[in-house]
C-alpha cells in the first residue's frame, strides 16, 4: 500500500510539474495562481497544497535542475566558468551563464524569484557566495557591498524587460562583460612609483 501511495504521488508531483512547465510558458509567470496549477494538472487543491506551499515553490522545483547543472560547472567546469580563470574573467562567464539560463528558462526564473522572493531562493545565496569569492580574490573593496549589485542586473524583470525592449542576449552579455572587467585589479605603478596618468 505504501508503495502505492508513493506512486501516486510521483505521478501526482509529474503533473504539477508539467501543467505548471506550460501555464508559465504560456504567460505571465506572475500571473499564474495554485488554482490554475491544479486545475491544469487535473489533482485537488489540497493535494497540491500538501506538496508545495505557493506558485514559487513550485516555478523553483522547475528551476532547480538547470540552476543545478550551473552550479556544478562553476565549481567543477573547465574555466573561465569554472577555477583556474581571473575572477573578470570568471564573472564574465557567470555572466554569459545566467544570461543563457534567462534566456532560455526567464520564466521559471521569474515564477520563482520575482521581488523579495529572489532572496530567499537557495540559488540566489549559491551566485551571491560566487560572486562574492570572486570580489574576494581579486582584491575588490567591500565585497559583501558590491555583490548584490553585481547581481542586481541578473533579476529576471531586469532582463525581461531589456529583451522586450529588443535588447538581444548577446548585447546583454557584451555588457555584462565589460561590466566584469571593472574587477581587473588597477595596474601597477611604473618602476620608480609614479603613475603615467
Amino acid at each position: 500500500m505504501e508503495t502505492r501511495e508513493r506512486a501516486d504521488a510521483a505521478r501526482n508531483r509529474a503533473k504539477v510539474l508539467s501543467a505548471a512547465a506550460e501555464l508559465f510558458a504560456a504567460g505571465d509567470a506572475r500571473a499564474v495562481t495554485m488554482e490554475d496549477v491544479a486545475r491544469a494538472a487535473g489533482i485537488g487543491r489540497g493535494t497540491l497544497y500538501r506538496r508545495y506551499p505557493d506558485v514559487n515553490s513550485i516555478a523553483a522545483a522547475l528551476l532547480d535542475e538547470h540552476e543545478r547543472r550551473l552550479q556544478e560547472e562553476l565549481l567543477h567546469g573547465a574555466p573561465p566558468l569554472g577555477p583556474g580563470a581571473p575572477p573578470p574573467e570568471r564573472l564574465a562567464a557567470f555572466y554569459g551563464a545566467m544570461v543563457d539560463l534567462l534566456d532560455t528558462h526567464g520564466h521559471l526564473v521569474l515564477g520563482a524569484e520575482t521581488g523579495e522572493k529572489r532572496f530567499t531562493v537557495g540559488a540566489y545565496g549559491f551566485w551571491r557566495a560566487h560572486v562574492l569569492a570572486l570580489l574576494r580574490a581579486s582584491g575588490t573593496p567591500d565585497p559583501e557591498a558590491l555583490a548584490d549589485a553585481l547581481l542586481a542586473p541578473l533579476a529576471p524583470e531586469v532582463f525581461l524587460q531589456q529583451r522586450a525592449q529588443g535588447v538581444t542576449p548577446d548585447r546583454i552579455k557584451a555588457a555584462l562583460g565589460r561590466l566584469a572587467t571593472a574587477l581587473a585589479p588597477a595596474s601597477p605603478p611604473p618602476p620608480g612609483g609614479r603613475s603615467s596618468a
